[in-house]
């Protein structure tokens, strides 16, 4: 029988009392399964597959988009910016305006007969590291448990129901899709299993189908009508749960036989195996990297009671930081895994994996102008690259997606994305409006995270074989798109997402209209430096030399002609070419800030002209901060970048500030303050933030303690892992101060240390100064102290 456990301060979320509603449900998942456990009477557990979508690909690209580009162009030369904004949505935008959108796949609803008003000692919880969500409660004089787990290696959801007398469990169990126009069939496999079809066309999602299975201890009488399974007199129920669709599989007899193949192997390997399998899997990466941040005095307060304590008195609680770090690798664990059908991975979207909604917030898409990114941050840093294997497979279906983008959009080889993509990889323009439709760099920003993935893994099997195809697409299209323009190479028409700017010196001289198209946004600038720094490292680690067609030596042409990042009046970085007034100041996106967070141009140790006039533009933003652009996201992002800046109060600030007033009682983040909609995003990049404060490895240094402050006690954090293939553990003391640091080489490699502000340090006891690079060997661990 199942027991509550000991709850323990940063790894479980624990409640005296059901869920209210889905802001208050519990999330587990496989990666490719997700539920959303509510502990009512009548239960509903929130079920999605991350496939179901609302339909089939759309070839949504408006053809008129090639004819209208050079004049656009002559538009934009001229200053003519309100002119070329009303040929880009009359002649861009993608028809229809929005791609494919997330969508709801059903609910598990089991009653177990009872009324929750008379339970009493209940208890319901999260324990982050297994991946399981319980229920304790006593009804009538019996004591009734739940449990919930989602399995990755057989992929299934399981659970097991018991109570502590023989004979004294019933429950129904069915499946519900209260979405509207559902056209299903209802018909028993088994005579302990109901399965639910969804003919896609009938039902705004795509097809699938969906199975649940009973499985009883001893002769307990099950029994069924074709859409419920009712189970009486029994003590303990075990239930396992699947859904396939037409997305991972050829045909309607696969999916299905899929779904009989999975309830057949979870069932035969009961309930304890498929547990144990699920924690083993959950908690080998999960206990990867640990986080202490000392003792809490708030330890033995219910979750929901804690976030409302902590919003008042977010410096009594650091062990609450600790459990939104865990919570959120815990997340992106259970919502990004590989599904084990080659190509058909499906990444973390705007909700992760779960959604109560036919039409979730944003459609649930994958929003690459920093949504999706943000969402894989934490996955290098905190030593969970597998869960990066989905956003692998969405680059390369939307590479051969953009590929038509690029020929009838631009008339270019190559490939293009804008700045959405769907389960497809529809890389067409998305929306239809100026701030957000034009913009076609998303490409680069997620190869610089490949890249990336490369720098911290040393993999060039992954460099050739997933990054050196993307690279060239992208390179092919960047050569025939990008033109020169006042002795620059420029993107255009393109955007500083999602931001507006006072248009002064238009055709019209009114000060009074808006814009966002322009030639060459600072973001631009910066990826496209990016993204060929990263092209010549990779044809140089690959050894490829002069057999890549001029390719190489017209990245170099590119990369030295590109408009350098300017300074504006007000000693920030300028957003767009010309020192605009941005409409927004206190905008939510810092786009023009990329090159300090996740680039690396700005920091204090790369040049301090710009680190300056970032803190400046990162002032003047949070000092004008208003209404949706308090989001959480922009949060973990500002705080990041902050911890990039070294500046240790305010990135502990921002992450608070996240803390204080963007999370719901169930740990989930509400974009806005006072808000009520979920997004993961910053769940996900606060992980990331506060990794920034214990190591940085992004300037060719393995900083340690950059950004910690000292208002955080003594501590440490074990696991953490930097460019070039290092491993570390950090002790530091009061103040923050360093007091052992262990480096493990997993690959060999120099090995350049720096301490918090420049401190000198010894390395194995010996004195080693800072700018010195160390040869290591791969395996063995190195000690830094002061």
């Amino acid at each position: 029988m199942c027991k509550a456990p000991e709850f323990l301060p940063t790894r479980h979320l624990w409640y005296d009392g059901p869920a209210q509603d889905f802001a208050g449900g519990l999330p587990i998942g496989n990666g490719r399964l997700g539920a959303v456990v509510l502990g009512w009477d009548w239960e509903r557990v929130i079920i999605n597959e991350n496939s179901v979508w609302e339909g089939p690909f759309q070839d949504r690209i408006n053809n008129n988009s090639l004819e209208a580009l050079p004049k656009i162009r002559d538009h934009l030369r001229k200053g003519d910016i309100t002119e070329a904004s009303r040929l880009v949505l009359n002649n861009m935008v993608a028809s229809p305006p929005v791609s494919r959108a997330y969508t709801v796949t059903n609910n598990l609803a089991i009653n177990f007969y009872q009324q929750q008003r008379h339970w009493s000692n209940y208890r319901r919880w999260l324990d982050v590291v297994e991946g399981v969500t319980g229920v304790m409660y006593d009804y009538e004089g019996v004591t009734y448990t739940r449990e919930y787990v989602a399995n990755n290696p057989v992929g299934v959801l399981a659970a097991r129901f018991t109570a502590s007398q023989e004979g004294k469990l019933r429950l129904t169990v069915g499946l519900e899709r209260a979405t509207g126009g559902i056209a299903y069939n209802i018909a028993s496999t088994n005579p302990h299993t109901i399965v639910f079809d969804v003919e896609g066309h009938e039902a705004n999602a795509i097809a699938f189908s969906s199975g649940v299975r009973v499985v009883t201890d001893g002769v307990v009488e099950v029994s069924s009508d074709g859409k419920f399974l009712d189970v009486s007199g029994a003590c303990k129920v075990d239930l396992f749960y699947d859904t396939e669709t037409e997305f991972l599989w050829k045909s309607k007899a696969e999916y299905k036989a899929e779904v009989e193949r999975k309830l057949n192997t979870a069932s035969s390997a009961g309930f304890e195996k498929i547990r144990a399998d699920a924690t083993k899997d959950h908690s080998t990466l999960m206990n990867r990297v640990s986080l202490d941040l000392g003792t809490s005095n708030t330890a033995k307060l219910s979750t929901d009671t804690r976030v409302a304590y902590y919003s008042s008195n977010p410096g009594n609680d650091n062990a609450f930081i600790a459990l939104m770090f865990n919570f959120g690798r815990h997340l992106l664990i259970s919502c990004s895994r590989d599904t084990g059908r080659p190509g058909m991975g499906v990444p973390a979207n705007l909700q992760g994996i779960w959604n109560e909604d036919k039409f979730p917030p944003w459609g649930g898409k994958f929003t690459v102008n920093i949504n999706t990114q943000m969402n894989y941050w934490l996955a290098e840093a905190t030593n969970l690259p597998e869960t990066l294997l989905p956003l692998w497979d969405l680059i390369e279906r939307s590479r051969e997606r953009g590929r038509d983008v690029a020929k009838r959009m631009y008339g270019c080889p190559g490939s293009v994305s804008h700045h959405n993509l769907d389960l497809w990889g529809d890389s067409a323009p998305h929306d239809h409006g100026e701030k957000w439709t034009m913009w076609p760099m998303s490409r680069l920003w997620l190869a610089n995270q490949a890249m990336d993935h490369y720098r911290f893994t040393g993999n060039k099997e992954f460099l050739r074989n997933k990054v050196l195809p993307e690279f060239e697409a992208i390179a092919v299209f960047l050569n025939c798109n990008l033109f020169e323009f006042e002795g620059y190479y420029s993107t255009g028409p393109s955007i500083s997402p999602e931001n507006f700017f006072w248009i002064t010196d238009s055709k019209t001289q009114d000060p009074n209209i808006v814009g966002a198209i322009d030639i060459s946004p600072t973001m631009d600038v910066s990826l496209l430096r990016d993204f060929y720094t990263n092209y010549v490292d990779m044809v140089t680690a690959l050894g490829m030399g002069k057999s890549t067609n001029g390719m190489t030596r017209k990245a170099h042409e590119i990369r030295s002609k590109l408009r350098p990042i300017a300074i504006g009046t007000h000693g920030h970085v300028r957003e767009w070419r010309k020192d605009y007034w941005e409409m927004e100041v206190g905008h939510r996106h810092i786009s023009h800030l990329w090159d300090l967070f996740p680039g690396s141009q700005m920091s204090p140790l790369v040049n301090m002209t710009l680190a300056n006039a970032a803190r400046i533009t990162l002032q003047r933003r949070t000092d004008n901060f208003g209404g949706g652009a308090t989001t959480g996201w922009s949060r973990a992002w500002i705080a990041a970048c902050y911890a990039r800046l070294f500046d240790a109060g305010k990135a502990l600030e921002h992450a608070r500030e996240l803390l204080k007033h963007h999370v719901f009682n169930n740990l989930l983040h509400k974009i806005e303050r006072g808000g009520r909609v979920f997004q993961i995003d910053s769940n996900l990049g606060f992980v990331a933030a506060v990794a920034e404060w214990f190591v940085q490895s992004h300037t060719g240094y393995i900083h340690l303690l950059p950004a910690l402050s000292s208002d955080l006690t003594a501590g440490s954090v074990k696991g953490l892992v930097t460019r070039g293939g290092f491993i570390v553990d950090i002790h530091w003391g009061k103040s923050g101060v360093l007091l052992e640091a262990k480096i493990k080489s997993t690959r060999g490699g120099e090995l350049k240390v720096r301490v918090s502000d420049g401190k000198v340090f010894k390395l194995d006891g010996r004195v080693v100064q800072p700018e010195s690079a160390v040869a290591t060997e791969p395996g063995k661990v190195y000690i830094v102290t002061l």
